[in-house]
């Protein structure tokens, strides 16, 4: 009886053993095995078994990013200004028996790493120029740190600058300064603006002007344009009523070529020429011999006939 009690105790603690070495590695670790001391092997992701007694798990490791938020480390500039920068280190580890091995204390050396690091970017800058170059400064950092976590089996994914803290006087300088550059912005902003107000109304009285101009012009060329069409008008009126008094004149010689008019006739219309003639204002007139006779009869023809309306009345 006794000794199946035995062989059933051994039984079980050989069950209990042999479930106690296997071991499931769970997603995004890694085990780091020793066997007798030394390292054996890396468990990733599965269903692993161990010798008992022989083999032993000495680190387990998270495969995941990690985030490391160091404190505000004292830093001075170029121009000898100290102020305090805290940084944001993401790392992920990729070996996990360098990281294991290679390092005691992973995360104070990064922090001391970032540290010096900082200090030695910084050194080499100006303020204004730390200020603005952020984005330099973290990938120098980042570049850095990743080359030198290597050997530790670490990745350096990314480096921020969290917070840059400045002295309390320098922060009411650069207050200042900023205040200064607001109101130069602003009096630069309104003299430009009357500028340009001023532009736009020498521009508004320019076109005004050429407007008047140009009014002008079409009225000088409109008020001539009338003129010329008024001489126009006139000159074709006279030359109608000159045409007039030549058809009539034409049309009475030709009336009294019809009669056949004999030689008094022709000669009683060369003395109403002659009449029309002397209205004129030439001072001299010379009545050819032929007409003479004839404006004698015609003045004592006027003269009789003269004479008689006398009487009757």
């Amino acid at each position: 009886m006794l000794p199946l009690i035995i062989l059933g105790i051994l039984a079980l603690v050989i069950i209990a053993i042999a479930i106690a070495n296997v071991k499931i590695v769970p997603q995004s670790e890694a085990y780091v095995l020793e066997r007798l001391g030394a390292f054996y092997e890396v468990w990733n992701v599965g269903l692993h078994l161990k010798t008992p007694f022989i083999m032993r798990i000495v680190a387990r490791i998270s495969l995941k990013e990690r985030v490391a938020d160091f404190p505000p480390q004292p830093v001075i500039t170029k121009d000898n200004v100290t102020m305090e920068i805290d940084t944001v280190v993401f790392y992920q580890i990729t070996d996990p028996k360098l990281f294991t091995y290679g390092v005691a204390n992973p995360i104070n050396a990064i922090a001391n790493l970032t540290t010096t690091t900082l200090r030695n970017i910084i050194g080499d800058m100006e303020l204004d120029q730390s200020l603005t170059s952020r984005d330099i400064i973290n990938t120098r950092m980042c570049s850095i740190l990743d080359e030198a976590t290597d050997p530790w089996g670490i990745k350096i994914n990314r480096v921020e600058l969290k917070n840059i803290i400045l002295p309390q006087e320098l922060q009411k300088t650069m207050e200042k300064q900023m205040r200064a550059e607001r109101e130069r912005r602003e009096s630069v902003l309104q003299a430009e603006g009357q500028k340009a107000s001023q532009i736009l109304v020498a521009e508004g009285e320019k076109q005004s002007a050429i407007l008047r101009a140009d009014a002008a012009k079409q009225s000088a060329i409109l008020k001539a344009e009338g003129e010329r069409e008024a001489r126009i008008l006139a000159a074709e009126a006279e030359a109608q009523a000159i045409m007039k008094v030549q058809q009539a004149l034409a049309d009475s010689l030709r009336l009294l070529n019809e009669a056949a008019p004999n030689d008094q006739v022709v000669k009683l219309k060369a003395l109403e020429t002659m009449a029309k003639v002397a209205d004129g204002k030439a001072t001299k007139i010379i009545i050819p011999s032929e007409l003479q006779g004839l404006a004698g009869f015609a003045a004592g023809a006027k003269a009789v006939w003269e004479s008689e309306e006398a009487a009757k009345e």
